[in-house]
C-alpha cells in the first residue's frame, strides 16, 4: 500500500491538496493520504492530522512570533514520519515550513515532490539551488519558472497550472446570480480580504471603507464577500454591520460567484488567479507590518506581486500596496476599472493570462508523478533491504 504524506499550510494549498488527493484515489483507491490540510483534503478522502486553521501564517515578523508553534508542528511531523513511514512527501506551497519539512523527509529516505514550489523567481533566484537539494521532483506550474529551476540542477517537470482544472463554475448562471446576490443593472463587486486572520485584520477595514465611498458615489453598486473556510462568519458579518453596509456573505460555490461578479477588490494571492480564470478582474491589495514590508521590498526582485500580472508579464491589474492601500485610493481605482473601455481591455488581458496557464490535466499529472515517486521509493527500500541481508 502506498502512503503519501502531504503538507499544505493554507486555504489555497488545501484546495490543491484536495484535488491531487482525489486524483490519487482515482488512480490507486488503496493509497493512503494523510498530513496537514483542511476541509478540501478531508472531503477528498485524505486524513487531516494537522488542520490549516491552526497553522496559517504570513509575513516575516508574524512567523517569528509563532516560532514555538512552528517548532512543535515540525516535531509532530517527525514523529509522524517515524510512525507511519510514508513513501513520499508531497509539499504544497507554504515554503517557510515545507522547505524544512522536505529536508527532514530526505534525511529519512522519503522521496519529496514539491508542488507549487517556492517562488524563487521573485525571492532571489539563487534559492533555487536550495530547493533542488531537498526535493526529488518539482512539479512546475508556470512556464517561466522551469528554466530557472533547471539551471540550478533541479529535477523538474512542467505540468501546467492546476487551477485550469479546478476553477470551473458548476451552477447555471441564474442560480449563480441568485447565490451571489447579482441584480440586473447593478454591478456586483466582490470583497475578498483573504483566508488568514492577519489579512482580515489589515485589509477588511480598508475594503469596507472603500465600499462605503463607492456606495455613496455609485448607489447602484452591490457588494458580496465570499467567505474562506478558514474564517468564521461573524468575523466578516460584524465589521460589515458596524460599517453600515448591506453586504451579502456567500458560502461555497466561489467560482460561480466570481463568474457573475463584475469586479473584485482582493488581497494578493492565488485567489486573484482564480478570479482571472473566471474572467473576473481584480484590484490587488497587499498590506503587512511595516517591518515585513520593508524586508519584502529589499528581497523581492520582480516589478509586480499580483499573479495575473506576473503571468501576463506586465501590469494588467492595478496593485495598491501598503501606504497606497487606503479606502480613498481603492475606491477611485475601482471606479476606473468599471469604466467601459477599461473594463473591456481587462477582459482581453485576462483571456491572455488564461491561455498562458497551459492545458487541462495538471492535477492528474501531479497525482501520477506522486504515485511514481512513491513506488520508486518502495523499490529502492526493497532493494536496499535485500542487499543488506
Amino acid at each position: 500500500m502506498i502512503k503519501v504524506l502531504v503538507s499544505a499550510g493554507e486555504a489555497s494549498g488545501d484546495l490543491h491538496a484536495g484535488a491531487v488527493t482525489r486524483a490519487i484515489k482515482q488512480l490507486d483507491p488503496e493509497a493512503e493520504v494523510f498530513g496537514m490540510g483542511g476541509d478540501r483534503l478531508r472531503e477528498a478522502g485524505g486524513e487531516v492530522l494537522f488542520d490549516i486553521k491552526d497553522h496559517s501564517l504570513m509575513g516575516f515578523v508574524e512567523v517569528l512570533k509563532k516560532l514555538p508553534d512552528v517548532w512543535k508542528l515540525r516535531n509532530a511531523f517527525i514523529d509522524l514520519m517515524e510512525e507511519r513511514k510514508p513513501d513520499v512527501l508531497l509539499t504544497i506551497d507554504y515554503p517557510g515550513f515545507n522547505m524544512r519539512l522536505a529536508k527532514l523527509a530526505k534525511e529519512r529516505g522519503i522521496n519529496v515532490v514539491y508542488f507549487i514550489a517556492p517562488q524563487v523567481w521573485a525571492w532571489r533566484p539563487g534559492r533555487a539551488a536550495g530547493v533542488a537539494r531537498v526535493t526529488d521532483k518539482i512539479a512546475c506550474i508556470f512556464p517561466f519558472e522551469y528554466d530557472l529551476y533547471k539551471s540550478y540542477g533541479a529535477d523538474i517537470e512542467f505540468i501546467g497550472h492546476p487551477l485550469v482544472d479546478t476553477v470551473k463554475p458548476s451552477l447555471p448562471r441564474k442560480e449563480a446570480e441568485k447565490l451571489a446576490g447579482k441584480r440586473t443593472g447593478h454591478p456586483l463587486i466582490l470583497l475578498m480580504p483573504g483566508s488568514r486572520e492577519m489579512e482580515i485584520q489589515r485589509l477588511l477595514p480598508v475594503m469596507l471603507g472603500a465600499a462605503k465611498i463607492l456606495k455613496q458615489k455609485r448607489p447602484e453598486l452591490d457588494f458580496a464577500i465570499p467567505r474562506a473556510v478558514t474564517i468564521a462568519r461573524e468575523r466578516l458579518e460584524e465589521p460589515a454591520r458596524q460599517a453600515g453596509l448591506d453586504i451579502k456573505l456567500t458560502e461555497g460555490h466561489n467560482y460561480d460567484v466570481m463568474s457573475v461578479a463584475d469586479l473584485a477588490i482582493a488581497t494578493s494571492g492565488t485567489v486573484t488567479l482564480e478570479a482571472a480564470l473566471c474572467g473576473l478582474g481584480c484590484e490587488i491589495l497587499y498590506k503587512s507590518s511595516p517591518v515585513s514590508f520593508w524586508i519584502a521590498k529589499r528581497v523581492v526582485e520582480i516589478p509586480n506581486i499580483g499573479l495575473p500580472n506576473i503571468v501576463a508579464g506586465r501590469q494588467i491589474e492595478p496593485e495598491l500596496l501598503q501606504d497606497d492601500c487606503t479606502p480613498e485610493k481603492i475606491a477611485a481605482t475601482a471606479l476606473e476599472l468599471l469604466e467601459p473601455e477599461r473594463f473591456a481591455q481587462l477582459q482581453l488581458d485576462l483571456q491572455e493570462v488564461k491561455e498562458k496557464l497551459g492545458e487541462p490535466g495538471a492535477v492528474k499529472r501531479v497525482a501520477e508523478l506522486v504515485l511514481r515517486m512513491a513506488r520508486q521509493n518502495q523499490e529502492e527500500h526493497f532493494l536496499s533491504a535485500k542487499n543488506s541481508r
